[in-house]
């Protein structure tokens, strides 16, 4: 059976021409200042390609089109998930139209063809999930005039306007809970290392035990989810001298409780465990777990408004704005003081 043909995106027309997506979209506008010959490139590149020019043109001209496009990232991780459904919710809220394009890695070619084939659907404007520098970085590219927020905010801060969780005073705030607790240090099973996020939860964790005067024990990075949490809480239980753990997010936390059971290590009797996230199924952990919660519905409501004020203020919007939301420490049933020696 033949491949499906992939559809001509602006960006396909960019690289035939030898210009740039911002020439490309000044084209399809009809703006002045694009020189005779180049604009004659771009128009026998549009031909030689079958590109064919839909709403965008219309839409990046009169802005109208109340449709905002969402770049998404592993919908199936809770984070990316959550904070797309609060960015989705508060849009439609706001009597905007939504359309979605996911991305399977985060490199700056596929974000480039997601905000291509946006800027097709005559988005008025793009909100972009962005644990990478890769998505932000990507986001420089979007046609003149269409305007993009990241949220997550990993990248360039001069880039675009950014709204991300303050994963630092998440991770000090649950450190800083098992400390006054009583224990006398915290281990920290990590996310995976290219992500700024995880980067920035060790970060926070690592300066509370410094300011403590905690030993510092060293940090494990692999994934997102609970087999990772299972393998590196195997070796914890093994360590009579561990009694606190606090993991990188809420699924590595459902791994580590498993495997300190599997060890006969009672929680929180013997170890205390915290998570990050706070999923929905987190109350229902055996025990109730300790987690860090992020207020994806309120980054939802965030981002929109940054958006819609950078795309008011247009060319006189002035520097990216960014957001930092605080996190919030959900006390449960998985913490306790330590055993008595």
């Amino acid at each position: 059976m033949p491949s499906k043909k992939r559809v001509t995106v602006m960006r396909d027309v960019a690289k035939l021409a030898g210009v740039s997506h911002q020439t490309v979209s000044r084209v399809l506008n009809e703006h002045p200042n694009v020189k005779q010959e180049t604009r004659t490139r771009v128009l026998e590149a549009m031909q030689s390609l079958n590109y064919r020019r839909n709403l965008a043109a219309r839409t990046l001209v009169t802005r109208r089109s109340h449709t905002l496009g969402l770049i998404g990232f592993e919908t199936t991780l809770f984070g990316p998930a959550s904070m797309l459904h609060g960015i989705e919710d508060a849009a439609r809220t706001a009597g905007y139209l939504v359309s979605i394009a996911t991305v399977r890695n985060l490199e700056r070619g596929e974000v480039l063809d997601a905000v291509d084939r946006l800027s097709q659907h005559a988005v008025d404007g793009i909100i972009a999930i962005a644990p990478k520098p890769a998505v932000t970085n990507g986001l420089l590219q979007a046609p003149a005039g269409l305007y993009c927020v990241a949220v997550g905010g990993a990248g360039d801060p001069d880039a675009v306007p950014t709204v991300r969780i303050d994963n630092a005073a998440g991770s000090r705030a649950a450190t800083r809970h098992l400390l006054e607790l009583g224990h006398r240090t915290v281990h920290h099973v990590g996310g995976p290392h290219d992500w700024p996020e995880a980067q920035e939860r060790v970060q926070g964790w690592r300066d509370t035990l410094y300011e403590a005067g905690a030993p510092v024990p060293p940090v494990g990075f692999g994934s997102w989810n609970a087999e990772w949490g299972h393998r590196q809480g195997q070796e914890l239980a093994r360590d009579p001298g561990v009694t606190a753990i606090f993991c990188a997010n809420d699924r590595i936390a459902l791994g580590v409780l498993r495997a300190l059971h599997e060890a006969g290590r009672r929680v929180p009797e013997e170890v205390s465990v915290v998570g990050f996230d706070d999923m929905p199924d987190s109350g229902y952990f055996l025990p109730p777990l300790t987690t860090v919660r992020q207020d994806f519905a309120e980054m939802g409501r965030r981002s929109l408004t940054l958006l819609l004020e950078h795309m008011a203020g247009g060319e006189d919007a002035g520097p990216p704005a960014h957001i930092v939301v605080s996190p919030e420490l959900v006390v449960r049933g998985s913490t306790a003081p330590p055993p008595s020696r």
